[in-house]
């Protein structure tokens, strides 16, 4: 506040250099949110309208409408029912004369399986972006979600494990794909705002492609920036909440998330239980409200794709086509999992969660 510069400027250049150390890739560029990033990717990484884009069936809408607004047709394909991943033998089947491109979601921070998608992009010759918005601190076989394809996408929306309030970045190796994502992020003009006004003297800019207003502030990088050399700490005490809670629920008549090999890492975003009715003394949907009553906040992530009127209508994809995705988003919850959470927090929620699963036995 006290620079005077609130706007895209020399605290985001900062922020970009940090994720990108962290990260381990040639370039970060940093963008107003997840959803411009992916935006931004299918754009740069040449998508046209006719392309076909597969996707899983299992995410939030701005992975489907990310290829929509570019031009490009999300083709659906349904998820791995352990890991909510997309399954890779769906996305071969899925694959035709029109696929250009591949977006598989680190879903919940677990990494999806990247050799088997790798391998079916190089066989025919597919871009790939990851949506990494859950996924900064995941790896898969050591190497950093994220680095994988063309892009990687994260977000630093208020529920991640790095918040700037709204905000993401794209990853990338490539510089040519990392200057059009710069240049498209800011109106198309040829020079950020802050460098126009540099101490060397005033420059002129140019518009050289029609563009878009998804550029990140100094403001929103500064909150950001001093959480990089936390992030470890802050994964140590999701992981620890991880636990006691996987011990606290191994009785309980759901089902907890499935562990994950020892060669990858998952980023602990959310501690998804799956609520089966027919096990259960409670449903899903009566499982929140019960929570909700004892004053402990869930959520859902998520609902399945093909529930949604849009794309019902617009490209007529239905939940029975679908049923892995559907019957996990018929069933799952989050659970409050956060490292500002003290041990009291974290006990409160198995208290609740164990009086609400355990009512009748």
């Amino acid at each position: 506040m006290r620079t005077g510069w609130l706007g895209t400027g020399p605290k985001v250049a900062e922020f970009e250099k940090l994720i990108a150390e962290y990260k381990g890739v040639k370039h970060a560029i940093a963008v107003n949110s997840c959803t411009a990033g992916l935006h931004l990717s299918c754009l740069a990484v040449g998508l046209q309208p006719g392309d076909e884009v597969v996707v899983p069936a299992m995410t939030f809408c701005a992975t489907i409408n990310a290829v929509i607004h570019a031009g490009a047709t999300p083709v659906l394909v349904d998820v791995e029912p352990q890991t909510f991943n997309m399954d890779p033998e769906q996305v071969r089947q899925k694959i035709t004369a029109k696929t250009k491109a591949i977006i598989p979601v680190h879903f919940a921070g677990r990494a999806c399986n990247m050799d088997e998608l790798v391998a079916i992009a190089h066989t025919h010759d597919l871009k790939i972006i990851e949506d990494c918005a859950h996924a900064i601190e995941t790896e898969y076989h050591g190497r950093k979600a994220g680095t994988f394809g063309d892009c990687g996408v994260l977000s630093f929306y208020s529920t991640k494990n790095i918040v700037t309030g709204e905000g993401g970045m794209v990853l990338t190796g490539d510089s040519d794909i990392a200057a059009r994502i710069k240049m498209l992020a800011l109106h198309g003009m040829s020079q950020d705002a802050w460098k126009r006004f540099a101490d060397t003297g005033y420059k002129h800019y140019e518009v050289v492609e029609v563009g878009y207003k998804y550029n990140m502030m100094d403001l929103q990088a500064a909150i950001g920036m001093h959480q990089i050399g936390r992030v470890e700490s802050y994964w140590q005490r999701r992981l620890e909440i991880w636990e006691r809670y996987t011990e606290a629920f191994s009785d309980l008549p759901v089902t907890q998330p499935a562990p994950w090999s020892a060669d990858s890492r998952h980023a602990l975003h959310l501690y998804t239980l799956l609520i089966d009715p027919e096990h259960s003394p409670v449903g899903r949907d009566e499982f929140i409200m019960e929570l909700h009553r004892r004053k402990i906040g869930t959520g859902v992530h998520y609902r399945a794709i093909p529930v949604h009127p849009v794309y019902q209508q617009q490209f007529g994809w239905m939940p029975e086509d679908y049923p892995r995705a559907d019957a996990i988003g018929q069933s799952t919850v989050s659970l409050p999992l956060s490292a500002r959470l003290s041990d009291a927090d974290v006990e409160d929620v198995i208290a609740a969660t164990r009086e609400v699963l355990t009512a009748g036995r």
